[in-house]
């Protein structure tokens, strides 16, 4: 996320940071979702206070709030360190959002103006990956979306408060997925145009078939820590 931006990130619906420290965390955040600041990497309060012309009291405040989204972990005098994804938590990550989306496919399949409403919010979105699939963060934040669409369907206040806990690495690990397939992103518009059509039909058990080839598949072409 540039600096001064509008709105929240695509890993954070709802309305945009309006607190220093919220806009740091978020801006933080979107940096190591995107590779920009690397794992492993130290970050000090100072240098955030610096870089972004802030106190150092706000910038407080934002560590702890990666540190609670799994992106940092903060160790006194020694500041914050960019986490390392893992194999454990790619697989807990990516079986969470399995879960959640086969849920709502689930409740919503024997109602077809929910099944068809949501199809088409996932046909849109598909199309706009099509659009943008020269652009491998573009595609990865509308590939973030697409899956959103689904989880967040519900309104259930529950799932949002869980997902917006999971999202920032649920985004990082859709934008290593991304960035390790070369180019070749048509492969991920096709499984997603796959299960938009589940979703249309209210097909269960198809969609849980596909959605857990689909992230089991695309995920395993990038390395995480043991």
């Amino acid at each position: 996320m540039h600096h001064g931006q509008e709105g929240p990130p695509v890993w954070a619906p709802g309305t945009p940071e309006r607190s220093i420290a919220g806009r740091v965390a978020e801006e933080l955040a979107d940096e190591i979702i995107k590779g920009t600041i690397e794992a492993g990497h130290n970050l000090t309060e100072v240098e955030v206070a610096t870089q972004r012309g802030v106190s150092r009291t706000p910038v407080r405040e934002a560590m702890l709030r990666l540190e609670a989204w799994g992106l940092v972990r903060i160790a006194p005098k020694k500041g914050a360190t960019v986490t390392v994804p893992t194999e454990r938590e790619r697989r807990e990550l990516l079986t969470v959002r399995s879960m959640l989306e086969t849920d709502i496919v689930r409740r919503i399949a024997e109602n077809p103006d929910e099944r068809t409403a949501l199809a088409a919010r996932l046909d849109d979105t598909v199309d706009q990956q099509r659009a943008n699939a020269a652009s491998p963060d573009s595609f990865a934040a509308l590939d973030f979306t697409f899956h959103s669409h689904i989880i967040h369907f519900d309104d259930n206040r529950i799932v949002t408060e869980i997902s917006g806990l999971l999202a920032p690495r649920l985004a990082r690990l859709t934008f290593l997925a991304i960035r390790a397939m070369t180019g070749n992103l048509q492969p991920v518009i096709d499984e997603h145009a796959a299960l938009a059509d589940t979703v249309r039909r209210g097909d269960v058990h198809r969609f849980e078939e596909l959605i857990q080839a689909h992230l089991t598949g695309w995920h395993g072409h990038y390395e995480v820590a043991p």
